[in-house]
Order: C-alpha cells, then structure tokens, then sequence
C-alpha cells in the first residue's frame, strides 16, 4: 500500500517506544554492528511527551561512504531492500522485505558528517531540550493531520517549515554569521 493512502495516525508518546527501539537497534547490531559506529532513535517517537505516528526511526551512523557497499550486503542478507536516498542528501533508506515481529520502523543509514543525519539529531535534541517547541510542533502536528489524514505525503510536507525554521536556529544558524 502506498504511503499516500495510508492513514495518518497519532498516538500519544507511549514509554514503550524507548523499548521497542531498544529492540530494534539490538537486532540491527547484531547484523551490522562491527562496520557502523553507532544507531541513533530519531524522530518524534525519540522526544518523550511527543505525540507521534506509531513508526520507530532509526538513523544508523558509518564513519564514511567506503563502507556502504558492505552495509547494503549485510542487510540485504537480512532481508532488507536498499531503496536509496529518495530525495534527502546523507540519507540511505533500507526497507524491510518480511515481518520482524517489531514494531513498523524506518530505516536509514548515514555517514556521520552526512546532511540527513546532522539535521535529524539536530531536531531530535532540540525538541528533547525545549517544551515549548515541542508542544506547538505536537500541535501542529494534530492539526496536519486531521486536515491530512489520507494523504501521508501532504502531512509530512506541510510539516517543512517549522522543521526548517528549528534547523535554522540550531545547525544553520552558525552559518549565517
């Protein structure tokens, strides 16, 4: 089923997110984790008191591209489908070919100075780090997705700008000076 026509769905941050990523991170390491320097719990199930769409993300961080020939081998021999970077710069995407028993994630591997994985942890940490930010994006959050709520695509675009504007205050904002 297409992304597209899913519907969006939004739970209130479960504890239990923490461990199912736990989980998750245990079974990719124990594929990978002699060649990537560590696994990272990215996206909104990351920032306790965060509602969120019930899909684990997961940013998998390698020191550079040389490597990646070998991390594509492993996971494929796990069952997983390197689908690219679809559109974002420093960001593989890999996708689960059968059912793991876990919870659904995302998968993405990253190299460590990679653009994908900076911003993502550059989110993620301020969101932990600031209530206030976090609240109005929960808020806009429910409010994106009853106006988009069979429309996945739509959801997450329309999610850009507040993305933008917090990366502008932390990892671009050095750039500007």
């Amino acid at each position: 089923m297409s992304e597209r026509r899913r519907v969006v769905e939004l739970l209130p941050y479960d504890l239990e997110w923490k461990e199912e990523f736990a989980k998750i991170k245990t079974m990719i390491d124990s594929y990978i984790g002699d060649l990537i320097l560590r696994i990272e719990h990215i996206g909104s199930t990351a920032v306790e008191g965060l509602a969120a769409k019930p899909v684990i993300d997961i940013d998998v961080v390698i020191e550079s591209y040389d490597i990646f020939p070998k991390i594509i081998e492993c996971l494929e021999q796990e069952g997983y489908e390197h689908e690219g970077n679809l559109g974002v710069e420093g960001r593989e995407v890999f996708k689960r070919r059968c059912d793991d028993g876990l919870m659904n994630y995302h998968l993405y591997v990253c190299p460590k100075d990679g653009k994908g994985y900076l911003e993502h942890i550059a989110f993620r940490d301020y969101l932990r780090e600031n209530t206030k930010a976090r609240e109005e994006y929960e808020v806009l959050k429910y409010k994106l997705a009853e106006a988009y709520r069979d429309d996945r695509d739509s959801y997450c675009n329309k999610k850009s700008e507040f993305v933008e504007s917090i990366l502008e205050r932390t990892i671009y904002h050095q750039e500007k000076e």
